[in-house]
């Protein structure tokens, strides 16, 4: 004989089963909500012992470290992944930089002790404005990926090193997960859609290079082309950046010079979705436009078939100066 629970007790098994359900719901909602993109030296110092806190140094040849840096000193309990060499970018079709694939992605995002629930802070030298972009770049990576809560050290390891905090040194060691990759395909933009917009428009195309590579004076070297794709506004990423200080503008600032691109739909680029992500991550992150993407190939990619538009302002005297050596 089967003994069914009163109808009474189901009820209210399910309606705690729902409860519980809903304040799961929100408690992640409120952990989300709490995560800024960028965070101090303070937030840092008093949070890195959180159990859901991965502090992810990223030095690199860029910013003149890597692991010989990072083993000299890092901020304790970090895990070191070198930008330039960690497999953030790979070549990809005979083209350089592109993002992973999904089991590249997951393989590199797991082994560094990530999984859905972490709270990344991405921690880049902080020297430079490319430096930074490493950081973005980085950043942009781990959100396509999944991961949802993520932030960048303001300042990073310089800003963590003069307010004489803690340091370890020797070499770091994560603690592998099993990491699951959802692709955030409203962050990409792959070749295909900058030429829908090139001929049809729908977004602006926003260069975040120096004005020498958008008027084709100078040229990436992994770029066969000079100049910028038509349509395209320049806004440089080092315009969003304050050397003196060795951090983003202030947020006025940033929004002052973020109003040169129109509002609507935009796709930020660059040679290789580098400085690019310097131009997203302010947009999106910092004043929190809508619909903003990363075209993650860019000039290299673009370049890489020669029929596909190029504006450029450089002139044959320009191609002379630089076979007589004087730049170009």
């Amino acid at each position: 004989m089967t003994v069914r629970p009163p109808a009474a007790l189901m009820h209210a098994v399910t309606a705690i089963l729902l409860l519980a359900g809903t304040l799961t719901g929100s408690l992640s909602g409120a952990r989300a909500a709490d995560v800024t993109p960028l965070v101090s030296v303070e937030w840092l110092a008093q949070h890195r012992g959180d159990g859901d806190l991965v502090v992810l140094d990223v030095r690199s040849a860029i910013d003149g470290g890597g692991a010989d840096a990072y083993a000299k000193g890092h901020i304790p309990g970090s895990v070191h992944s070198d930008y330039d060499k960690g497999g953030w970018r790979v070549t990809r079709g005979g083209v350089p930089f592109m993002l992973p694939t999904v089991p590249e992605l997951e393989k590199l995002i797991g082994e560094l002790g990530i999984d859905e629930d972490s709270h990344v802070v991405v921690v880049p030298a902080g020297v430079h404005n490319t430096d930074f972009g490493s950081a973005a770049r980085v950043y942009w990576t781990l959100k396509v990926a999944g991961v949802a809560r993520l932030s960048i050290l303001d300042g990073g390891y310089a800003a963590w090193t003069a307010a004489r905090q803690p340091v370890a040194t020797g070499p770091g060691k994560a603690s592998p997960k099993i990491f699951t990759a959802r692709l955030h395909k409203s962050l990409i933009v792959e070749t295909g859609d900058v030429e829908r917009i090139e001929a049809h428009g729908g977004a602006t195309l926003v260069d975040a290079r120096p004005a020498s590579f958008f008027n084709g004076k100078d040229k990436a070297p992994a770029a066969k082309a000079y100049g910028h794709i038509k349509g395209a506004i320049n806004v440089d990423n080092a315009s969003f950046y304050d050397a003196a200080t060795n951090r983003l503008k202030p947020q006025a600032e940033l929004a002052r010079i973020a109003s040169a691109i129109p509002e609507g739909p935009a796709v930020s680029y660059c040679n290789t979705g580098h400085w690019a992500a310097t131009d997203w991550f302010v947009l999106s992150e910092i004043l929190g436009r809508k619909d903003v993407r990363l075209y993650y190939g860019s000039m290299v990619d673009w370049t890489a078939k020669a029929e596909r538009g190029i504006v450029s302002a450089r002139t044959k005297w320009d191609d002379i100066k630089k076979t007589l050596g004087f730049g170009g």
